[in-house]
């Protein structure tokens, strides 16, 4: 049976709103979490973007039986993997089984900011490769030394340790790096209902869970839901690579001043009202292929879309 979920916008909410939007999602009835680890939002609008792993933590403690992801972290460039590795295996440990660790290789908006080069995608998959080597080593509790192409790690050894490696579920929007993940990762994290990665993944020999985010908006009308994305959201009708390569929230605002209204209205993101039109865009991504299907909802309206989707769309999934 698919597993539905909702997210944790880092990006547009506080760590306490983060906290409290989990437990309400808890409540109505999701049966996962996934949150967003950036360092900048993508637009200035969006206003907001916590440390992640301090939010996960409240999360852990304020939340009972959901289970949660990070979707997704790069564990590359802005943090040595070293650290990244100490993090999820405290949060892990917070968390029992309930915790899975999504990574990708990152957008330059967010891993620019200590000053190092940007790469292109092959190094990028080379170093987070290289990371996850790390981090599994780590994660086995010996104390470990790394002399690699892209980092060095000398005698660190995690005290605070989970009894089993974390889940790893790797990101990828196109075929070549959906095989990679067969290869090295638990699982598949995508965004939208693409069909293309999951076919990769899965004649690769991939077998695990497959995870995709659908954006949206539920508001009064469909009008109201397309000027809060067009606010909050113009970043998801930027198209091509730029969404990996720009630099800084400035730069996504000139980017989104190509963006009209009526590109957010054709851009699949969910826009109506009416409970089936959410409900037909959760079964396209299951017929898709994906079996972890979670949704975004763009803008301020928190309670109000958990009890839409809590009263008029979870139970068609039930």
């Amino acid at each position: 049976m698919v597993q539905l979920g909702y997210t944790l916008s880092s990006e547009e909410h506080g760590p306490n709103e983060l906290v409290s939007i989990a437990q309400r999602a808890e409540a109505a009835g999701f049966d996962f979490l996934s949150i967003s680890d950036h360092f900048h939002p993508w637009v200035s609008a969006q206003g907001e973007s916590p440390f992640v792993w301090s939010t996960l933590g409240g999360i852990a403690t304020a939340t009972d039986d959901i289970e949660v992801g990070v979707g997704v972290t790069c564990p590359t460039i802005r943090i040595h993997p070293v650290n990244v590795a100490h993090a999820v295996a405290t949060v892990d440990e917070m968390f029992g089984d309930r915790f899975t660790f999504g990574v990708g290789t990152g957008e330059n908006l967010n891993e620019h900011v200590t000053g190092e080069r940007w790469p292109e995608h092959d190094v990028r998959l080379e170093m987070l490769e290289e990371a996850m080597d790390i981090m599994r080593k780590l994660w086995t509790g010996q104390t470990t030394s790394h002399r690699g192409e892209h980092y060095t790690v000398e005698n660190a050894r995690l005290y605070t340790c989970p009894d089993e490696q974390p889940t790893t579920i790797a990101s990828a929007f196109g075929p070549q790096t959906a095989e990679w993940v067969a290869d090295n990762a638990d699982g598949l994290w995508c965004s939208g209902p693409k069909e293309g990665p999951v076919e990769a993944y899965e004649d690769a020999g991939g077998d695990g869970p497959t995870y995709t985010q659908l954006h949206g908006c539920y508001a009064d009308s469909e009008d109201e839901a397309v000027e809060t994305i067009y606010e909050y959201w113009p970043n998801g009708s930027i198209p091509g690579e730029l969404g990996q390569e720009l630099p800084t929230p400035a730069h996504f605002e000139q980017a989104a001043e190509m963006v009209e209204k009526e590109d957010i209205a054709e851009s699949g993101t969910t826009t109506s009202p009416d409970p089936q039109d959410h409900i037909d865009s959760i079964e396209q991504a299951i017929d898709a292929g994906y079996d972890h299907v979670y949704v975004h909802q763009i803008g301020d309206e928190q309670e109000r879309a958990i009890e839409f989707y809590e009263d008029d769309v979870l139970p068609s999934f039930r």
